[in-house]
């Protein structure tokens, strides 16, 4: 089962708030609303698109590459949480 599949409500809940966030977005505009109002709205877009991305690509690495909390091999478990820790911190 792909990981995907198995968080499918958890994604589907981040998705739907980027959604609301979005829409929030749409509504200043349409408002006339302050640009620094709107500016807040669209970083608040890009941080929960981060946090969506980061989600998505641990869990493809644990599920596809190596789960560090399992893999017996140490030498790719420390790399794959490694590789988790930059992802974490790059997107963040």
């Amino acid at each position: 089962m792909s990981h995907t599949i198995k968080h499918k409500t958890k994604l589907l809940a981040r998705v739907r708030r980027l959604k609301g966030q979005i829409e929030a977005v749409e509504r200043a505009l349409e408002t006339e609303a302050p640009c620094g109002e709107i500016l807040n709205l669209t970083a608040s877009i890009r941080g929960a698109v981060s946090g969506l991305t980061a989600e998505l690509i641990e869990d493809h690495i644990r599920e596809h590459i190596s789960n560090p909390d399992r893999d017996e091999d140490g030498a790719r478990a420390e790399a794959a949480a490694e590789l988790i820790a930059i992802i974490r911190t790059y997107l963040k």
